[in-house]
């Protein structure tokens, strides 16, 4: 066997540890990522409780969205070790509204029913303002999201000014978080410092989102 076959057989097995491969944004984008600075598409969406959300109606509000598939081990990474729910605490407390978003389709991995969603809240000691429940992923395909976890920050305004990658290092190993720059973060406090975001735009990684398998 060439040094190039194994080569990338090794690599092949480096991206799918843990039963889910790696996907970096914004390598195959089901759909154009919008622009930093221009307004964020707007979207409409029921949550796990049967509320019904929408951007718009958001406006004078920071908004985090965080795309979610709690099978995948980069999301459990931030979960285990509670960095995601320390995140999504730290901006309730500033007024923000952090959105959680299950868009895996129906029968895939990560897909979620409302009941599901509130235990995985519950047993998980999460504080998202909300889960969104979006199997047909038209919230997930607006924003152009890749992977999960997939982050976006909506100013006051409604423009986007952040989106990427909740932290710096694309690893599924929690010990790997207190090393890494934690965009999110840094990029929150800069939105309600009212200056611009400095690292605007990061490369997301995660699993590759479930998209549904045919157009809806």
């Amino acid at each position: 066997m060439s040094n190039l076959v194994v080569h990338r057989r090794s690599l092949m097995l480096g991206l799918t540890a843990g039963g889910a491969a790696l996907a970096l944004a914004p390598a195959a984008l089901a759909t154009t990522s919008p622009d930093i600075g221009k307004p964020a598409p707007l979207f409409t969406g029921t949550d796990s409780n049967g509320k019904t959300w929408s951007l718009a109606d958001l406006k004078g509000k920071v908004v985090v969205l965080e795309t979610t598939n709690h099978d995948c081990p980069y999301v459990r990474k931030h979960y285990v070790a509670k960095n995601m729910q320390d995140q999504q605490r730290e901006a309730a407390a500033k007024g923000v509204v952090w959105l959680t978003v299950a868009s895996s389709a129906t029968g895939e991995q990560g897909h979620v029913t409302a009941a599901q969603a509130n235990d995985l809240t519950k047993s998980r000691d999460a504080a998202p303002a909300a889960v969104l429940l979006d199997p047909q992923s038209r919230i997930a395909r607006a924003y152009g999201a890749t992977v999960t976890p997939h982050m976006y920050i909506i100013d006051a305004k409604g423009v986007l000014v952040y989106k990427g990658g909740i932290d710096s290092i694309s690893s599924s190993s929690p010990s790997d978080i207190p090393k890494a720059k934690q965009y999110v973060r840094l990029a929150l406090d800069e939105v309600l410092a009212g200056k611009p975001v400095t690292e605007a735009s990061t490369r997301a990684y995660g699993c590759s989102l479930k998209y549904p398998r045919t157009s809806t």
